[in-house]
């Protein structure tokens, strides 16, 4: 496939803030109710990763074992991160700000740096966007496909595997002969995020939260329920049972508690699963009011995602893989390239089972909803930086995005097949994720000061934390993180910078897309500073 070199977005961005000096200051937007913050945090934890990303992971990093570190990280970096990201974002919206560059200069004003680390806090977001829209459309794809019966003639694992490349691009076949069906849903996927994000807090993510959230629960109910009731659908081989199947995800293996990359794979999830360390939280809670309890909204919207992932994303995907094809099938799989579980193995198991269109239908849907209110929730903090530090209006904010976003969608669709996504995979949905929440972690705790924090944490709260919580924020989150970060530059991180393990054919794709993402950082880096300087002079 050859290379397609994309316009740069900034002349579009200098283009839309032109004369943006002139504009009024509009009052931010709030949540229209409580539980409409809550479901929208919880619609934009509850995605891709709780029922796809979640057991791919899980299988790849030594099964049950890799639940060890998970629930480590939910204790001690999750939970503590979700409140801390929940306190700062609402202290943040007192002083006008939406997003990490605000919220940081209004935490520590005397440091006239600080608020470029909160580049991270827009630019994590941006990035996992451009290419978790792509995966998204496919689950609109293939919920269509799973209702006209147009993968039915893909009866093993190496023919639904064919489809799934044949959809993508990655090649051509009995079942598709280039990328169309892909690129439509693609724009379906797009201009539906776009519309949302076009009405704003309140008429657009607040509603669709409100009726999505309940609806991908229900479904997610239902179909745990029909892979619990399955019996041994293989009676010739018994030991492929539901129980096994479960005690695949829950048995651990301590030898791989060595690796370090397991316990990065473990906070990468958990960042990615609660929309933690990110700064989609921080933007979210930056819309509320002072009086708003948020130690019961950050447990109650924790606690929503954990339900989905383990229970309901636990109990469907994997031990009904199990149950159909064995334990190694699945690493196979899952090894094969991320989302192959639930593009793949799924389909296959549907096929097997009575009424499994309509399960199959139920199954996609839910994972489509899953992913909108998820993708939604990453555009914001974008839409809140323009709103907020530039005093852009919503639409034009909207517009500017949507093409900004366009543009850079291309890469992981063209390119696919050269691992341009998984990059952006591991830098923007694992890597950033880590490095941010350790920052937000110091800012809180050592910055600001965990005596501020604890006071302001608590402001509104019906519910009070043990005060070990106190301790755990200011020394065991920092010091997890920063731990894990320097065993993954001890052992992965130099190999991975220089390259090592990129295949040769993909070596200018990868170097390509780091430049991308290097010059959009520093873009945004500028806007930082383009704002302050705007605000220095008005003052």
């Amino acid at each position: 496939m050859s290379r397609v070199r994309l316009p740069s977005p900034a002349p579009f961005i200098v283009f839309y803030f032109i004369n943006i000096n002139t504009m009024a200051i509009k009052p931010r937007e709030k949540w229209a109710t409580k539980i409409g913050i809550i479901l929208a945090v919880s619609g934009s934890a509850i995605g891709l990763g709780n029922f796809l990303r979640f057991p791919v992971q899980a299988v790849q990093n030594g099964g049950g074992a890799f639940m060890i570190p998970y629930f480590i990280s939910f204790l001690f970096l999750g939970l503590p991160l979700m409140w801390v990201e929940w306190t700062i974002g609402r202290y943040g919206g007192g002083f006008g700000h939406g997003t990490a560059p605000g919220i940081f200069h209004s935490m520590a004003k005397k440091n006239r740096f600080i608020k470029y680390f909160g580049v991270i806090g827009i630019f994590g977001p941006i990035v996992i966007f451009i290419y978790y829209t792509y995966i998204e459309s496919w689950l609109l794809g293939y919920a269509f496909f799973s209702l006209i019966g147009h993968y039915s003639g893909a009866t093993t694992q190496e023919s639904m595997l064919s489809f799934l490349k044949g959809y993508q691009g990655l090649e051509s076949n009995q079942f598709f002969s280039n990328i169309g069906w892909a690129y439509l849903f693609f724009l379906i996927t797009f201009f539906l995020n776009i519309t949302v994000i076009y009405y704003g807090i309140r008429k657009g993510i607040e509603k669709l939260c409100n009726w999505t959230v309940p609806i991908l629960l229900f479904c997610g109910v239902i179909l745990a329920i029909r892979v619990l009731t399955l019996g041994t659908p293989e009676p010739a081989r018994p030991s492929w049972n539901l129980v096994n199947g479960l005690g695949f995800l829950w048995n651990p293996d301590f030898s791989v508690l060595k690796d370090s990359r397991v316990w990065l794979a473990a906070a990468g999830q958990i960042f990615f699963s609660l929309s933690a360390g990110i700064g989609i939280v921080m933007t979210y809670s930056s819309y509320l009011t002072r009086k708003h309890d948020v130690v019961l909204s950050g447990l109650t919207s924790a606690t929503t995602n954990e339900f989905a992932e383990i229970i309901l994303g636990g109990s469907i995907i994997i031990p009904a893989a199990f149950m159909f094809f064995g334990p190694e099938k699945i690493i196979s799989v899952a090894n094969s390239g991320s989302f192959n579980l639930g593009f793949v193995t799924m389909p296959l198991i549907f096929q097997k089972i009575q009424f499994g269109t309509i399960f199959a239908f139920l199954w996609y849907i839910l994972l489509f909803l899953a992913g909108i209110t998820s993708s939604v929730s990453l555009a914001q903090p974008a839409m809140s930086f323009m709103e907020d530090e530039f005093n852009v209006t919503r639409k034009k904010a909207a517009k500017t995005l949507a093409i900004i976003t366009f543009l850079l969608c291309q890469a992981p669709i063209l390119f696919l097949g050269r691992g341009v996504l998984d990059e952006l995979d591991f830098w923007g949905g694992t890597f950033c994720l880590v490095l941010f929440a350790t920052i937000e972690s110091i800012m809180a705790a050592w910055v600001f000061g965990i005596d501020k924090t604890w006071d302001e944490m608590h402001v509104g709260s019906e519910l009070r934390l043990p005060v070990i919580y106190k301790f755990i924020i200011k020394y065991v989150t920092p010091v997890f993180l920063l731990t894990i970060l320097g065993f993954w530059v001890f052992q992965q991180g130099v190999p991975a910078i220089l390259m090592k393990n990129v295949p040769a054919e993909n070596f200018w794709y990868i170097l390509i897309t780091r430049l991308a993402l290097l010059g959009l950082f520093t873009m945004l880096c500028l806007f930082v500073r383009r704002a302050w300087r705007r605000k220095a002079v008005k003052q």
